[in-house]
C-alpha cells in the first residue's frame, strides 16, 4: 500500500525522504554514483523516485536490520548491511522478495566521486548498527543508533554500561561532523546529540533512574529515561528519551 513520501532537498546533492512520518531515508549524490541510506518500509517505489532525481548508479546501504529501514530494498538488486544484523533482517524478510544482503563493516569507505561515506560500527539499538560519515559535508547518518528516541529495550541490546563504552569508541566523530541525520528525522540535529545520548545512557547505568517513567510499546512495557540537550544548539525536537528494561540497566 502506497503512502505519502515527503522529499526535501537539504543540500544541492542531498535529499531527505520521509515515508509517511514513519521512517526516513537519504539520497547522497556524488559525481559518479549515488547512495541511498535506508529504504524505509517499502510503501513506495523508491527506485522510481531515485531515478526521478538522478540517473547515476545507486548503492543501497542499510544502517541496521529493522523492517522500517530495509523493506524498500525490494526495489533494488543489492543492498549492504553489517553482517551482525543479517539474521535479524532475515527474520523479517521471509515473505519479501529481496536480494541477499552484502556485508559492510567498520573501515569501509564508499567513494561516490568527490564525496566519501566512511563506515563506523555502533552496536546498541541492534548488534549491527552502523554510522555513516559524509566526510566532505561533515554530516553523520546514524540510523536509529543515535536519535531522540533511542530504543534499547529490545532483545539483543547490550547493557547500558556496554553501550556507553561502544559510544566512547565513536565519540571522536563529534569533531568530524557538524550535524546528525537519523532514521526518523525531518531536519538536521546538532552533532552534540551524540554526547547527550551518551550522558543519558551513563545516567541509566549509574542508577540515576528514580524519575524514569513506564514506556508502553508493542512488545510490552519498558522504562524511559529523559536526557538533556545542550542549550543553544539546533535540534529537530526537544523531547528526548532512552527506552530500556531491567536487563539493559547494568
Amino acid at each position: 500500500m502506497e503512502k505519502q513520501l515527503y522529499i526535501k532537498q537539504l543540500r544541492p546533492e542531498l535529499y531527505l525522504m520521509d515515508e509517511a512520518h514513519e521512517s526516513t531515508g537519504y539520497l547522497v549524490i556524488g559525481k559518479d554514483k549515488a547512495c541511498l541510506i535506508d529504504t524505509m518500509n517499502g510503501y513506495n517505489d523508491l527506485h522510481k523516485t531515485v531515478r526521478e532525481i538522478t540517473d547515476k548508479p545507486v548503492i543501497v546501504i542499510n544502517t541496521h536490520g529493522h523492517p522500517d529501514h530495509i523493506f524498500g530494498n525490494v526495489f533494488f538488486d543489492r543492498a549492504f548491511l553489517h553482517a551482525d544484523d543479517f539474521a535479524l533482517a532475515q527474520s523479517f524478510c521471509n515473505d519479501k522478495k529481496m536480494s541477499p544482503f552484502e556485508p559492510i563493516t567498520q573501515g569501509d569507505v564508499i567513494d561516490l566521486g568527490g564525496k566519501h561515506l566512511e563506515v563506523y560500527s555502533l552496536p546498541g539499538h541492534t548488534r549491527g548498527s552502523i554510522l555513516l560519515l559524509l566526510k566532505e559535508e561533515r554530516i553523520l547518518f546514524t540510523g536509529d543508533a543515535v536519535n531522540h528516541h533511542v530504543w534499547m529495550q529490545l532483545e539483543g541490546c547490550p547493557s547500558m554500561t556496554q553501550f556507553v563504552k561502544n559510544l566512547d569508541q565513536v565519540m571522536f566523530l563529534e569533531k568530524e561532523a557538524d550535524f546528525i541525520l537519523h532514521g526518523h528525522a525531518r531536519k538536521f540535529d546538532d552533532i552534540s546529540l551524540m554526547h547527550c545520548v551518551r550522558q543519558g545512557a551513563l545516567e541509566i547505568s549509574e542508577g540515576d533512574t528514580l524519575k524514569d517513567e513506564i514506556y508502553p510499546w508493542f512488545g510490552g512495557t519498558a522504562k524511559q529515561h529523559h536526557f538533556k540537550l545542550e542549550e543553544g544548539k539546533q535540534y529537530s525536537q526537544l523531547h528526548s528519551v532512552i527506552c530500556y528494561n531491567d536487563v539493559t540497566v547494568s
